[in-house]
């Protein structure tokens, strides 16, 4: 088998956990709406696949790139999407039961943690990081990975800022892997990452629905629909 990365393999443990909190708590559901009665082989089965699916996972800069978090937060539901599919578990069904077991997951945190992070992406200091992130992504040396557009709000715009993605890990991965079936609903895993934390995500469009980038639009929520 192929190698793990050493960032990976660093963080590895962590991401192991996450996944096996992930399954307890959607093992109603996967029991429910997937029809699947065996979940100690289902345990294994993941756990086999998040094996594999560690080993195909690219470096894309490690604690350099932001791209690293999501890597390592969503590997775990890439890993639980194939077996579900292998069990012939509906794509939408495995869309609910992810999208379900991740807010879930989310809200174990505390909310005034959550809330802390929230307010910490949408201070001035993360935008002008993140501009300055995007100025150098377009770089010739940053091109070949996740070149990014910072956005402004305009005066009819609602939004506070975004970020324009025009390529992606993820899609790459699933495009080389044959996920591509399963890739939106990994996608739709960021409105409920960034809800959590009291952050409206608004996208009209993405790069694994065929668009030429992901429009990710950023405010901040009320504080009760945060939750």
């Amino acid at each position: 088998m192929a190698e793990i990365h050493p960032f990976y393999q660093t963080h590895r443990h962590a991401m192991e956990a996450a996944m096996r909190e992930r399954i307890n708590l959607a093992e109603p559901m996967l029991r429910e709406r997937a029809h699947l009665s065996d979940m100690d082989k289902v345990r294994q089965e993941v756990t086999d696949e998040f094996e594999i699916v560690l080993t195909q996972m690219p470096y894309v800069g490690g604690a350099a790139s932001r791209m690293s978090d999501f890597f390592m937060r969503l590997t775990g539901f890439m890993a639980i999407s194939r077996v579900l599919r292998r069990h012939g578990a509906p794509v939408p069904v495995i869309g609910e039961i992810e999208r379900e077991t991740c807010k879930a997951q989310l809200l174990t945190i505390p909310e005034a943690e959550r809330l802390a992070a929230g307010r910490q992406f949408m201070s001035r200091e993360n935008q002008a990081l993140m501009r300055e992130q995007a100025a150098g992504s377009v770089t010739q040396a940053h091109q070949a990975e996740f070149p990014e557009d910072f956005v402004e709000p305009g005066p009819q715009d609602s939004f506070e800022f975004g970020v324009d993605y025009k390529a992606c890990g993820f899609c790459k991965l699933a495009a080389r892997r044959g996920d591509a079936e399963v890739l939106p609903n990994i996608c739709g895993l960021d409105f409920v990452a960034y809800a959590a934390r009291g952050i409206r995500l608004e996208r009209t469009q993405t790069l694994a629905g065929g668009a030429s980038h992901c429009n990710f639009r950023f405010s901040r929520l009320r504080p009760d629909a945060a939750t």
